[in-house]
């Protein structure tokens, strides 16, 4: 085959086709006597394992990681497969994580929601949350929570915002889900300006992550294939 036909069957043009061979993508391919390229099915192959690859952990890195996993043997192949695969379960974790607390605070204080509500003290939120105020201090410090500062004492006051994080925290925490993954969580919900857009973010979050795992899983089979020369 051409580089032009390879690149017709896995949407490439021609010159992503020569671009991925040089980076080791796929397997170089013959040459005729006038230095013309001559691709085979397992090249075509290769460009669509990339391609699956590419989708699931993102072009750059599926650029490095398929000249390794071409090179390597099967088992040894399967692990680096398997960690993406492990990556995108966790990620998926927190989602479904953030999607419970969500659901926890809207079955116990519908009301944070509202974004008129009047801010609260520090020993007003521990209250509510039944936690100590040193706990909402140590969430602050691991930027789980930001309070505003008023006033020459500099008190702590909780803005509708931080009341939806504190309690998102605490729903996570009490799941036993640790500072670092509601962390994640919560920068990922403040990129959002009305935590009511919770919810089409996480939504629209598992989506992406069920359409990587999906182009992840077709990759593997093709990857099986080229390793094993089947």
């Amino acid at each position: 085959m051409s580089t032009s036909e390879v690149g017709r069957q896995v949407g490439y043009f021609t010159q992503q086709v020569r671009d991925l061979e040089r980076l080791g993508v796929l397997p170089a391919a013959e040459r005729t006597p006038r230095g013309y390229r001559v691709y085979r099915s397992d090249h075509v192959e290769a460009l669509r394992a990339y391609r699956g690859l590419a989708l699931a952990a993102g072009p750059v890195r599926a650029r490095k990681m398929m000249p390794l996993l071409l090179a390597s043997p099967l088992p040894e192949a399967a692990a680096i497969v398997d960690d993406l695969h492990a990556e995108l379960s966790a990620e998926r974790a927190a989602v479904l994580s953030a999607r419970r607390g969500l659901d926890l605070i809207r079955s116990e204080a519908g009301d944070v929601f509202d974004g008129s509500r009047d801010s609260m003290t520090i020993s007003e939120l521990a209250t509510a949350l039944g936690v100590p105020a040193s706990t909402l201090r140590h969430w602050e410090a691991e930027g789980l929570v930001r309070p505003d500062r008023i006033g020459s004492s500099q008190a702590r006051r909780y803005s509708w915002q931080a009341i939806v994080d504190a309690r998102i925290a605490a729903a996570l925490r009490a799941g036993g889900h640790r500072i670092p993954t509601i962390a994640a969580v919560l920068e990922r919900l403040r990129d959002y300006s009305n935590p009511t857009d919770a919810d089409e973010l996480l939504a629209s979050r598992l989506t992406q992550l069920a359409q990587r795992s999906v182009a992840l899983l077709e990759s593997s089979a093709t990857l099986h294939r080229l390793i094993r020369g089947t």
